[in-house]
């Protein structure tokens, strides 16, 4: 019994002393921007909600140490930059011990786990802090190199002499001298180059701090991985000789990195089990953004409904709507027209290859419309290469927009519609003819009437002021027969005083064979269980005598 309790605390002796000289390493190798601890991410897990996003760090993983390694991964704000930058310090570095804080996560479970934990140097730094705390912004550069700087010599004292100034050469020696690779974090990376406050001197300076820590042979020397979050892909033209060799994961493209740029359905779906919250309502308010195969949600948006449980704009208490007027109000052709048809529930077609991701220099509609994409006020298709208004929640905060300038072809446009919604909720078939054609002649004339396709552009315009009492219409609803070409089915609080919509659209056929479409295909089957009263509308167009012919129907639902 003795020889075995003496073993015993001498084993635990030893594990003491070795976990005390762990903690006391990690704790000399520990500085805010240079190997961090991981309290930043510690904040995120600490939250009521938080939804598990470490399947980044195995892409990362697997990325390391090779010429994918450099990534650029831009998104809109509230879609968790930053929690994204501080889980991967977190995972990394050296001034870290985190494997019980990753313990249960999906990273986890990789056979590489515990490989790369907490076994780099890095640097983790944010722009837009060190563009806050910096005195004269001509010097932000300038700080945040000395701030790195200063931290490496405490680390590395007997590797750095005080003659070394430029963060790229500190790097280059330590790799040198312990063959130790650097993982850098840029949170923000983009501040310097999108303000239009910042000046020419001070983006010169930065793009050229870029070029030094990115390209050429020496910093594949001494890079193990490379992430940069903002809100736009890299500068065509100023940065892009400085970061070209980088891979970008955008809201145009957003390739493997899909799942991890926002709450995916499934991700959103179990949320509003475990809250009591009703799923089809929360996906039309605050779903729309299409990644590759995923239908992506808008994160701050979706937590603020599971805890506070109501549906509204999350977008305005973090953003206001002023960043985007300046934007839709620019005057080029075709710009207004496109944001009354995505408002109307229309995609519109977007140029996204002349953007140079410079918001300085805007130079059509098209420059326009990707950078709201970038910004999150705007979907993307890269299928279709069609940009949309993605939900409820942005809807309302675009509208705003538009209303506070007071658009004269806006408020005329909206008055007209009205009279349609009014017609058609008064089942007055000849007058909703007649306000289409109204509609198109005098206020959407640039689209014409070639085909069925045209004809949906039209209707969907026309009934813009169904907006505000509707949900975006559903094009093509899947029925037991076919497809019902629009559905609208009224927001909630409107339910009583408004039927849902189906229509049915025919070109050059008549308003009696779209009806009988509807009733021969059973359309309302698709709504079966939504108990308020609905309207059946068949709409055509002749294209010989230019006109429209409306039937408008109640459905009786069988009892």
């Amino acid at each position: 019994n003795y020889y075995t309790t003496t073993f015993t605390f001498t084993v635990s002796k030893i594990t003491v002393i070795l976990y005390l000289e762990e903690t006391e390493r990690r704790q000399e190798d520990m500085g805010r921007f240079v190997n961090p601890d991981n309290s930043a991410f510690q904040v995120a897990l600490n939250s009521k909600i938080y939804v598990d996003k470490t399947g980044l760090i195995e892409y990362t993983n697997s990325v390391l140490d090779t010429t994918d390694a450099y990534i650029c991964n831009s998104r809109p704000r509230r879609f968790g930059k930053s929690y994204a930058a501080n889980m991967l310090a977190a995972y990394y570095s050296k001034g870290a011990d985190s494997e019980k804080m990753f313990s249960g996560l999906q990273i986890s479970k990789e056979a590489d786990f515990r490989e790369h934990l907490n076994k780099y140097d890095v640097i983790h730094i944010d722009i837009q802090w060190f563009l806050a705390n910096c005195e004269d912004v001509d010097n932000v550069v300038t700080l945040i190199t000395d701030s790195v700087l200063s931290e490496l010599r405490e680390i590395y004292p007997d590797i750095f002499t005080w003659e070394v100034s430029r963060l790229p050469d500190a790097l280059s020696i330590v790799r040198e001298k312990t063959g130790q690779k650097f993982i850098i974090i840029i949170d923000e990376w983009d501040v310097l180059i999108r303000d239009a406050a910042t000046n020419g001197k001070v983006q010169e300076a930065y793009i050229n701090f870029l070029r030094g820590m990115f390209k050429g042979t020496e910093p594949t020397k001494y890079i193990q991985l490379a992430y940069l979050t903002g809100i736009l892909p890299v500068k065509k033209e100023k940065t892009q000789s400085a970061l070209n060799n980088f891979d970008e994961f955008t809201m145009l493209s957003a390739s493997n990195l899909a799942p991890y740029i926002g709450f995916t359905e499934d991700e959103v779906e179990k949320l509003s089990k475990e809250y009591h919250q009703d799923f089809d309502k929360v996906k039309r308010w605050y779903d729309g953004y299409l990644l590759k195969d995923y239908q992506i949600y808008n994160p701050r948006a979706v937590v603020g409904v599971m805890l506070k449980g109501e549906f509204k704009s999350y977008w305005s208490e973090t953003a206001s709507y002023e960043a985007v007027t300046p934007l839709i109000n620019m005057n080029y052709d075709g710009l207004k027209t496109a944001i009354i048809e995505m408002l109307s529930g229309a995609n519109v077609k977007v140029d996204t290859a002349t953007f140079k991701n410079d918001t300085v220099n805007i130079h059509s509609k098209d420059d326009v419309l990707t950078y709201m994409i970038h910004l999150g006020y705007l979907g993307y298709d890269q299928y279709t290469k069609t940009a949309f208004i993605p939900n409820e929640e942005i809807r309302q905060e675009l509208t705003v927009a538009v209303e506070s300038r007071s658009w004269n072809e806006m408020l005329m446009f909206q008055q007209e519609s009205e009279r349609l919604l009014d017609a058609t909720l008064d089942m007055d078939g000849v007058m909703v003819g007649t306000q289409i054609e109204k509609i198109h002649n005098e206020y959407i004339s640039v689209i014409q009437y070639h085909n069925e396709n045209s004809l949906s552009s039209v209707l969907t315009i026309a009934y813009l002021s169904a907006m505000q009492y509707y949900f975006k219409p559903i094009r093509e609803l899947p029925t037991g027969r076919g497809f019902a070409d629009f559905v609208y089915i009224p927001k909630p609080e409107y339910k009583a005083d408004y039927p849902a919509l189906i229509v049915e659209l025919k070109w050059n056929q008549n308003a009696q064979t779209a009806m009988q479409q509807i009733k021969n295909k059973k359309y309302p089957t698709a709504i079966e269980n939504y108990r308020g009263d609905i309207l059946l509308v068949g709409i055509s167009y002749d294209k010989n005598c230019k006109e429209h012919q409306c039937l408008i129907e109640k459905y009786e639902k069988e009892s």
